[in-house]
C-alpha cells in the first residue's frame, strides 16, 4: 500500500524521526525512517552521554523473539546507535550495568499496521492545525512484557493496559520521556531469557496540562488540552488518555536489554526526600483503602463529601471535619501510615514530587506540638 508520510514537528520546529543507514529502499516511506534533520541529530546527540561503551551490541546474548512486524537493527546503524546511547545515558547509574541485547523497528508491513500509522499521521496533521502549527510530537518509553509489546505492535493498546495505579495520575497510558527511561524500567519484569523490554513510541501531545497525584481524571479537562504531564517544565510522565491511546501513540522501536535482577538500589532518592514531615496519600487511594474497612454506605458518603469539595460546595476545612467525623482519626491515621510505608518501600518520582512541590487532592497526617495528630487535606 502506497502512502505519503506527513512530516510532524516537535516544539522546536524540528522534524522528528530516525534515519536508518541500512534499511530497504522501500522502507523510506516508513515514518521511522523519514529524514532526521541534521540539526536535530546534532542537538540530540550532543546531550547523550559517552557511556554507551558500557553496553554491548545486539549480538550479545540470546536475541529476543518477536513477530514478523518487527525488523532488527544492527550495531553501526545510525538509528540503532543513537537509540542505544539515549537509552543508556537516561538510566543514570544503572546504565553502567545495562546491556542492550537488541533493537527492533516496527516495519508497519501489514495492511492494518499501515492504517494505524496513517491514522497517526492524520491526527498529527490535525493537531498541527489545532495548535497553530505545532503538534508537539515527542518520543516516549512504554514498558511491558514481550507478549504485551507484540500485542501493542500488532493490535494497538487495549483497555487492560490503562494505568490507574492507585489513581496516582488518572486513568490513561503512562509513558516516560525519551531521556528518562528509568521511570519505566523500575516497573519491568524479567522474561524467561533474563531480558526486559521497552517500546519507544512517537506521541502526539498537543497542549499538555498538569495532572496532579491523586487525580481521577480520564480525559482532557477541557477542549484546550490534549494530554497530561506530571510536570510541564521537567516531565517524568506523559499521560495519554484512553480516548487517544490508539490515535496519538505510534509504537516505533523495541529495545531489549539485560540489567541486574534487583534494581532498587539504583533508584534511591535522597534521604531528605524519603522522609517527609508527615505521611500522605492521594484521596482516591484513601477512599479505596477505607472501603476495605467501611460499609458501602459510609464509603459513598465520603465520596460525596469529596465530590462536594471539588465542586466547591464545601470548604477544605469542612471536608476534613466531615471525613474525620465519619471515619475516625484512628482508622485514618492507620491507613495513611500504611500507605506511607508502602511508598517508602518503592520510592518513586511520585513521592519525590510530593515532597519537593506539594500536591493537590491528598490527605496527610501531621504531628502537632501538643502530640495530637490532625488530618490535613491538601487540595
Amino acid at each position: 500500500m502506497e502512502y505519503t508520510p506527513i512530516q510532524v514537528r516537535n516544539t522546536n520546529g524540528i522534524t522528528h524521526g530516525f534515519t536508518s543507514d541500512n534499511t530497504p529502499k522501500n522502507s523510506s516511506q516508513n515514518p521511522s525512517t523519514t529524514n532526521y534533520a541534521s540539526r536535530h541529530s546534532h542537538d540530540q546527540e550532543s546531550v547523550i552521554s559517552d557511556s554507551e561503551s558500557s553496553s554491548s551490541g545486539a549480538s550479545s546474548g540470546q536475541l529476543p523473539s518477536f513477530n514478523d512486524g518487527l525488523v532488527r537493527l544492527f550495531e553501526g546503524d545510525r538509528v540503532h546507535d543513537l537509540i542505544k546511547r539515549r537509552f543508556v545515558s537516561g538510566l543514570g547509574l544503572l546504565g553502567k550495568q545495562a546491556t542492550v541485547v537488541a533493537i527492533h523497528r516496527n516495519s508497519y508491513s501489514g495492511v492494518l499496521e499501515q492504517a494505524r500509522m496513517q491514522s497517526f499521521q492524520i491526527f498529527a496533521k490535525a493537531m498541527e492545525k489545532k495548535c497553530g502549527g505545532d503538534a508537539n510530537v515527542k518520543f516516549g518509553w512504554y514498558g511491558g512484557t514481550r507478549d504485551e509489546i507484540c500485542e501493542i505492535v500488532k493490535h494497538g493498546f487495549s483497555a487492560r493496559m490503562i494505568d490507574n495505579s492507585n489513581g496516582l495520575y488518572g486513568c490513561g497510558i503512562y509513558l516516560s520521556p525519551d531521556d528518562s527511561p528509568v521511570e519505566c524500567v523500575k516497573k519491568l519484569s524479567v522474561d524467561k531469557d533474563g531480558l526486559r523490554h521497552l517500546l519507544l513510541c512517537r506521541l502526539i501531545l498537543g497542549k499538555s496540562e498538569v495532572v496532579h497525584p491523586g487525580s481521577d481524571q480520564c480525559r482532557p479537562s477541557s477542549e484546550e488540552f490534549d494530554s497530561g504531564m506530571d510536570n510541564l517544565t521537567s516531565p517524568k510522565k506523559y499521560i495519554l488518555w484512553s480516548t487517544h491511546m490508539n490515535t496519538h501513540i505510534l509504537p516505533e522501536f523495541v529495545i531489549s536489554f539485560r540489567a541486574p535482577s534487583r534494581l532498587k538500589g539504583y533508584f534511591r532518592i535522597p534521604e531528605s526526600l524519603r522522609r517527609p514531615n508527615s505521611p500522605w496519600m492521594p484521596f482516591p487511594a484513601l477512599i479505596s483503602a477505607l472501603s476495605k474497612f467501611l460499609p458501602p454506605t459510609t464509603t459513598k458518603l465520603i465520596i460525596k463529601y469529596h465530590r462536594d469539595h471539588r465542586e466547591k460546595k464545601i470548604s477544605r476545612q469542612q471536608l476534613i471535619q466531615q471525613v474525620r467525623k465519619t471515619v475516625g482519626d484512628k482508622l485514618l491515621i492507620s491507613v495513611i501510615k500504611s500507605f506511607r510505608t508502602e511508598i517508602l518501600e518503592t520510592p518513586s518520582n511520585f513521592e519525590e514530587k510530593r515532597v519537593q512541590k506539594g500536591v493537590k487532592n491528598g490527605m496527610n497526617c501531621d504531628e502537632k506540638k501538643d502530640g495530637m495528630e490532625e488530618l490535613i487535606m491538601q487540595t
